[in-house]
């Protein structure tokens, strides 16, 4: 029997239909781009101090001191969260006392910030953080906005799939992209910082529904030799373009409302894609709709200036696919051995650990020694060569050891930063952006190697369960960028660590470079590595005993 891809082999690989599903798909993750990291600028926190109201009635000299110094990540600066008792400091004030000089202001009382705080607004104008005070003793809210955002992310992928499994891809494409825009939209309005969290972690649950789904509609409705250019040079670089124009529209809009706004507005350009991008034959066919599917390709054809068969399917071939989506698969299938169980724990750590590496490093760009704004672009723009070193590798190198050495590559420098002396800020820049372009070349990968892995009717299963592994990573990045607040060099230390180590533990997984994707959980356990020769003498020898009890006796 045909499979799809010999049944639409007349089509071609590469034309004109091919060619708009491609940047059309790719086109409408630039949104994503936007809303992934959009927490950089919407929750940024500016230098801020106590406020001193002017009823308190100090000097000049005793407001400039009202303000104790204190050590912040390694350098001396005034305290954020404390100030000098104003009862005191006007008392002092109002005797002509002078400060330093006839006061120890170190043996003052201190208090916290009871009449708010100011701002500096040289890189912002106003953010989620000065509209509701998220600092000192609330700061803990401004991670944990960005975490449920990824919680969001994850729930979006566990179900993202279950509905486009079940409703169609494009009805659920086109639904999520709704979902994100108008609770974008609606997050403008936002009068409490508990209202902005929630439409923001529903935000999440669109923003990657829309990424996953038009994944899998390219990927099904695509032809095999275009899917790894479309998986690493498609989406992952059109998401790149939509993270570039985020900084580039923050450096404009500093007022975090207005800059929502103009960060939702060109999902509404997505709207005329519905007349133009068709639903996934693939899926259709697995319904059972086949005259559906048969009218995309015949008008694909069509496009492509190519005459379509007289008859696409034939009835033996219909009975032969109803028969194949009839087969079940369950999460514990992914643990049914202990090789299997194995290479599944060590995937979702990869997943996981690389995630972490990739959305500290992403979040943690505002904190970063020069222009919030330049650096963040340069955060993006390191990501389009990284999808291009990736996609090379992917032709011509076994993946184990790709992923390896580029995750080997990005914590390696992420540690060395420690090392680089403060003076040499620019050194500090580039050993980031380095250490970026590493891990992201692996996270890229991560979807085309787990995927050669497991067999057929696991895979998406699989790439499904370490996909959600990998939001876990997501969750918790912005606590490891949170800890800079009292050392500057602990996150980068604890994600180069990290990274390191599972670069190390990639090793040791089995590699798929070369071979053909596996239908069955035997052929899985065939693959090089991972000391699966137990395994293999297991299966040869079932094999010979299913051989010999098949074999039929003459009478």
């Amino acid at each position: 029997m045909r499979d799809y891809d010999e049944l639409i082999s007349f089509l071609g690989e590469w034309g004109p239909f091919q060619r708009l599903i491609f940047f059309l798909l790719s086109a409408s993750i630039i949104p994503n781009g936007f809303n992934g990291m959009s927490a950089v600028f919407l929750a940024g926190t500016p230098e801020h101090r106590c406020r001193v109201p002017p009823s308190a009635n100090l000097s000049r000299e005793w407001l400039n001191a009202s303000i104790p110094r204190e050590l912040q990540g390694g350098r001396e600066g005034p305290s954020r969260c404390r100030r000098y008792r104003l009862e005191s400091l006007a008392n002092f004030s109002a005797l002509g006392l002078q400060p330093g000089r006839d006061v120890d202001l170190s043996q003052l009382e201190q208090e916290k910030c009871l009449d708010g705080w100011e701002y500096s607004r040289e890189i912002y104008r106003s953010t989620i953080v000065t509209e509701w005070n998220l600092v000192c003793d609330d700061d803990w809210k401004t991670p944990l906005t960005t975490s449920l955002f990824f919680v969001g992310v994850l729930m979006g992928s566990f179900v993202s799939g279950q509905l486009s499994d079940r409703f169609g891809r494009k009805n659920i494409l086109f639904a999520t992209m709704a979902v994100q825009t108008g609770f974008s939209f609606v997050q403008v309005f936002s009068t409490s910082w508990e209202m902005f969290t929630v439409l923001f972690l529903i935000v999440g649950m669109g923003q990657i529904s829309n990424y996953v789904v038009a994944f899998i509609l390219g990927t099904e409705i695509l032809g095999k030799s275009v899917r790894i250019i479309f998986s690493t040079l498609g989406i992952c670089t059109f998401f790149a373009i939509g993270y570039m124009l985020l900084p580039l529209f923050a450096y404009f809009i500093r007022d975090w409302r207005m800059l929502l706004l103009a960060l939702t507005a060109p999902g509404v350009l997505c709207v005329p894609l519905w007349w133009v991008i068709p639903e996934s034959p693939r899926w259709l066919i697995s319904q059972g709709r086949f005259k559906e599917a048969e009218i995309i390709i015949r008008k694909a054809a069509k496009t492509n200036g190519i005459v379509a068969p007289a008859m696409l399917f034939d009835s033996t071939e219909m009975q032969d696919m109803k028969f194949q989506q009839q087969q079940k698969a369950y999460i514990l299938d992914l643990f049914r051995t202990r090789n299997i169980a194995v290479i599944t724990v060590m995937s979702l750590l990869l997943w996981m650990l690389t995630s972490v590496g990739y959305f500290g490093l992403s979040l943690n760009t505002p904190n970063l020694h020069g222009n919030a704004y330049i650096n963040c672009f340069l955060s993006a723009i390191i990501e389009v060569p990284a999808y291009v070193i990736a996609w090379l590798l992917l032709r011509i190198l076994p993946r184990r050891y790709s992923i390896s050495g580029t995750l080997f590559l990005g914590g390696g420098v992420i540690l060395f930063i420690q090392l680089v002396p403060t003076d040499l800020h620019i050194l500090s820049v580039f050993l980031v952006m380095l250490g970026k372009f590493g891990i992201t070349s692996a996270f890229s990968m991560l979807y085309v190697y787990t995927s050669e892995l497991y067999p057929t009717i696991v895979r998406n299963m699989a790439v499904g369960a370490t996909s959600m592994s990998s939001r876990v990573g997501s969750i918790i990045a912005p606590y490891f960028v949170y800890l800079g607040a009292y050392d500057r060099f602990l996150p980068y230390i604890l994600m180069g660590s990290l990274t390191v180590l599972i670069g190390i533990l990639t090793l040791f997984l089995p590699e798929s470079f070369g071979n053909p994707l596996p239908e069955t959980f035997d052929q899985m356990l065939r693959v090089k590595g991972f000391r699966n020769r137990q395994y293999t003498n297991h299966i040869r020898s079932s094999k010979k005993i299913e051989d010999s009890k098949t074999q039929i006796t003459p009478l």
